[in-house]
C-alpha cells in the first residue's frame, strides 16, 4: 500500500497541473474521486481515455455542479474528504457554492487546494493564460532557448514543476499542519509562484554576477558553456555532455581526444568558441550508440538524448522499472520510491461517470436519490 493510503481527495475536473497533482497523490495510494462534467467539457486535448496517463488511478462521478442538486452532491462528497482540488479562475468556486467557506463550514478539517496560473489575488488574477505566459513573468522563459529567441520548454516549468508539484507539496504540508491544529486551510498554488521558486538559484547567481541576465546561451547551465550542451552525432542523433567540474571535464578531454591544453583553460571563455568547434567536430565522427558505448557510465557526465518512444528501453530504466504498461500504454512508473510503502500498480483512466452510482452510494445517497439525480440530468453514468 502506498504511503498516502487513507487520504481522501475530491478533484474537480480541470486541465494540466490539477490532474497531474491528483495523479501524484493517487499514485501514492490516496483515494481520488474526480468530479467530471455531465456533458463533454472540451478540457484539454481530446484523446481516447486509455491514453490519458495523468487521469490514472481515479474513480469518476459525473455531476452538473451548476445545478443546486449537483453542488449539494459534491458537498456530501466533501463531508468525508481530506482534500479538495479545484482549478477554476478565482471566484468561480464561490459562485458555484463550492468555495472554501462553503466546504469548510461542513468539514473544518478540509484542505482546499486552489490551482491557478496567476494566483487568487493581484491585477492578473482574472486573466486567461497558459504555462508559457506564467513562466514569462518569472525570468525562466527569457533564460531558456538559443541566442535568437526564448524557446517554450514544453509545459514542464509552469504547469507541472511550478504548478502540480507545488500544489501537491502545499497540500501535504497543510495536512501535516492539520495533525497539530485540527484545522484545514486554503492552499493558494499559483504557477507564477512555483516557477519563481524554481528559479531561486538563478536569482542568487544573478545577484552575485555569476549569471548573465541579458543573454541566453551565455552561461554555464543554459548552453553557453561548450562542456554543458548537446551535440549532433554521425547518425543525426544527439548526445548530452555535462562535464562541469574540472575532474569531469578532464575525463571528457581524455576520452574523446581533445587537446589536453583545454583542461587548464576550461573556464577561460576566450577559448569557448574553439572548444565548442572541436567538440562538435569530434562528436560528429561517431553514432549516438557508439558514443554511448564509450562514455555512458563514466565520469564524463554523459547521456544519449532519447526520444519519448525510446526511453523505456534504456537499460537503466529497465533495471529500475522506471516505466510500466497500463492497459497497453507505456508510461512513467509512480515516483518517488519508498522502502516500505510501495504503491500498487496504477489503474487506467476511466470515462467520466464510470463510478457515479457507486461513489454516491458510498456517500450515503439512497437508490431513490441517485435515480432522481439521473432523471434530473444532474448525474450521469459512463
Amino acid at each position: 500500500m502506498g504511503p498516502l493510503t487513507g487520504l481522501r481527495v475530491v478533484e474537480l475536473a480541470s486541465i494540466g497541473p490539477g490532474p497531474l497533482c491528483a495523479m501524484l497523490l493517487a499514485d501514492l495510494g490516496a483515494e481520488v474521486i474526480r468530479v467530471d462534467r455531465t456533458e463533454p467539457s472540451g478540457l484539454g486535448v481530446p484523446i481516447d481515455v486509455k491514453f490519458e496517463v495523468s487521469g490514472r488511478n481515479r474513480r469518476s462521478v459525473a455531476l452538473d455542479i451548476k445545478q443546486p442538486a449537483g453542488r449539494d452532491a459534491v458537498l456530501r462528497l466533501v463531508d468525508r474528504a481530506d482534500v479538495l482540488i479545484e482549478g477554476f479562475r478565482p471566484g468561480v468556486a464561490e459562485r458555484l457554492g463550492l468555495g472554501p467557506a462553503d466546504c469548510q463550514a461542513r468539514n473544518p478539517g478540509l484542505v482546499f487546494g486552489r490551482m491557478t496560473g496567476f494566483g487568487q489575488t493581484g491585477p492578473l488574477a482574472q486573466a486567461a493564460g497558459h504555462d508559457l505566459n506564467y513562466i514569462a513573468l518569472t525570468g525562466a522563459l527569457h533564460a531558456i532557448g538559443g541566442k535568437d529567441k526564448p524557446i517554450p520548454p514544453l509545459n514542464l516549468v509552469g504547469d507541472y514543476g511550478g504548478g502540480a508539484l507545488y500544489l501537491a507539496f502545499g497540500l501535504l504540508a497543510a495536512i501535516f499542519e492539520r495533525s497539530r491544529s485540527g484545522q484545514g486551510q486554503v492552499v493558494d498554488a499559483a504557477m507564477v509562484d512555483g516557477a519563481s521558486s524554481l528559479m531561486s538559484i538563478f536569482f542568487g547567481m544573478a545577484a552575485s554576477g555569476a549569471w548573465n541576465t541579458q543573454a541566453r546561451a551565455a552561461n554555464l547551465l543554459d548552453g553557453g558553456a561548450p562542456f554543458y550542451d548537446t551535440y549532433a552525432t554521425a547518425d543525426g542523433q544527439w548526445v548530452s555532455i555535462g562535464s562541469l567540474e574540472p575532474k569531469f571535464f578532464a575525463e571528457l578531454v581524455q576520452r574523446i581526444g581533445l587537446d589536453p591544453s583545454y583542461v587548464k583553460r576550461q573556464y577561460d571563455r576566450r577559448c569557448w568558441p574553439e572548444l565548442r568547434a572541436d567538440i562538435t567536430r569530434l562528436i560528429a565522427t561517431k553514432t549516438r550508440d557508439e558514443w554511448g558505448a564509450l562514455l555512458e557510465g563514466t565520469d564524463v557526465c554523459f547521456a544519449p538524448v532519447l526520444r519519448i518512444d525510446e526511453v523505456a528501453k534504456h537499460p537503466h530504466a529497465v533495471a529500475r522499472g522506471g516505466y510500466i504498461e497500463v492497459a497497453g500504454v507505456t508510461q512513467p512508473a509512480p515516483a518517488p520510491r519508498f522502502s516500505r510503502s510501495q504503491p500498487a500498480q496504477p489503474s487506467p483512466a476511466v470515462r467520466p461517470g464510470t463510478h457515479t452510482d457507486a461513489v454516491l452510494t458510498e456517500a450515503g445517497f439512497s437508490a431513490d436519490e441517485i435515480a432522481a439525480l439521473h432523471a434530473g440530468g444532474v448525474a450521469r453514468g459512463a
